[in-house]
């Protein structure tokens, strides 16, 4: 599997759906047919439209689509996304309400990269920015980053947060939803001994892998089910000749596209036959519900092969986080040495990618931080996404990690000098 051609394969194949959705809809909607109406036409026409556009999705970055944001004083104010840290495999961005006065809560918020895009997080980043200065991590596709910037995997994403939290100062609060978890768990444990100064003041982890093997899910069965072997030679492909990044060994964004589709294969197999049904019927917009979740949800992009790789092994099969035996750069991070940020694990009773136990795993590996630091909570009938994006974070989730955030904004005290006993006069010299 690992060649050029076999990328190019699944390139060419997308694009063949994608010709074959417009190719039907163009017949389909042929004006002489109009003469005769024919019920199958009209399905034809509406099928070849959701084909295109579902197919055309996979290779398309979405926007952000947060152009202003109505302020206390009744008026619009545009928000500009402004990058704060530029790297190679991800920048960190900011975005900048204009002729507002800067929040006091600063939220440096941390992208999933597991496939698709930091725009996932689009709904949660707009829930903030009424209340805090909201920054994210805005991870690059790896099939367009030249092989010359070198490898990126999980020590190297835990070094770009280590970079991300220096730059924000230690007034930031961290919020890391799903797949980054347990690394932004290590890069805070990371800054309590290289630089204690510039830690965050608050850690909240939203539905992550701490511990995989605390419940079991479909994933934790994958990764413990496959071995490294065969996930190197049946998932691991190089970039194709068509994008910059010619030659980079890539997990592709497709093959991993198929896998989240497959978990639910029939709900959504009902919900394109359901869209399609409401095309032909002239009852479907181009922001309807059904476009704007699958706009985003089939956008996918390309993880470089030792992030992949290293995920699997390191954080699933090995459990490094969870054993607290993780490595960076060569130095054992110890999570014990985190005493000062308070830590909230955020979990959804039904969660069947991050079940609870997973996340709520990271109180009891932070045995340096006092209970009164500590927080965590499990959300009732709240599945994966919605404990960052839906009714559950809006209604519940949000408030409590807002109140956490306040509750623990101001900055630990100073440990007071230990006090010297006078000398002894007595003893001898």
């Amino acid at each position: 599997m690992r060649y050029m051609a076999t990328y190019d394969l699944m390139e060419t194949m997308r694009n063949t759906n994608q010709w074959l959705g417009a190719t039907a809809s163009a017949m389909a909607s042929y004006p002489a047919f109009a003469l005769v109406p024919n019920p199958g036409l009209q399905w034809m026409a509406a099928w070849g439209e959701v084909t295109e556009r579902a197919f055309q999705r996979m290779v398309v970055k979405p926007d952000w689509g947060i152009d202003s944001f109505t302020c206390e004083d009744g008026k619009d104010h545009i928000v500009n996304v402004n990058t704060v840290v530029e790297r190679a495999f991800g920048d960190l961005i900011h975005f900048e309400v204009s002729g507002r006065k800067p929040m006091k809560r600063k939220v440096m918020l941390v992208a999933p990269m597991s496939g698709h895009y930091a725009t996932l997080l689009r709904s949660t980043v707009k829930s903030l920015i009424a209340d805090c200065e909201v920054y994210i991590t805005d991870w690059h596709n790896a099939r367009d980053i030249p092989v010359s910037e070198g490898k990126f995997d999980v020590e190297d994403y835990t070094l770009y947060l280590v970079d991300f939290m220096k730059a924000l100062g230690p007034d930031t609060h961290v919020i890391a939803v799903c797949q980054p978890a347990p690394l932004t768990l290590a890069a805070t444990a990371y800054l309590a001994e290289e630089d204690p100064a510039a830690q965050p003041r608050s850690l909240t982890l939203i539905g992550g892998p701490i511990d995989p093997s605390a419940a079991a899910t479909e994933v934790t069965d994958f990764g413990h089910r496959v071995t490294m072997g065969q996930l190197e030679e049946t998932m691991i492909q190089r970039v194709g000749f068509k994008h910059p990044g010619v030659g980079r060994m890539v997990y592709p964004g497709l093959l991993q596209l198929s896998s989240f589709m497959s978990m639910n294969g029939e709900r959504h197999s009902k919900a394109f036959n359901d869209q399609i049904m409401r095309v032909s019927r002239g009852e479907a917009s181009d922001h309807d519900a059904h476009n704007r979740f699958y706009d985003e949800y089939l956008a996918v992009m390309d993880m470089t092969a030792e992030f992949y790789l290293s995920t699997v092994e390191r954080v699933f099969k090995n459990g490094e986080i969870a054993n607290n035996e993780f490595v960076v750069a060569g130095r054992k991070v110890d999570i014990g040495k985190i005493t000062t940020v308070a830590v909230k694990s955020v979990e959804g009773a039904k969660d069947d990618i991050t079940a609870p136990g997973q996340c709520i795993a990271a109180l009891d590996l932070c045995t340096g931080l006092p209970d009164s630091k500590k927080a965590s909570h499990v959300e009732p009938g709240a599945g994966h996404y919605g404990i960052f994006a839906g009714k559950s974070w809006r209604n519940n989730i949000r408030p409590l990690v807002l109140e956490f955030i306040d509750a623990n904004a101001a900055a630990p005290k100073a440990k007071a000098a230990p006090k010297r006993k006078p000398a002894n006069k007595n003893t001898a010299a």
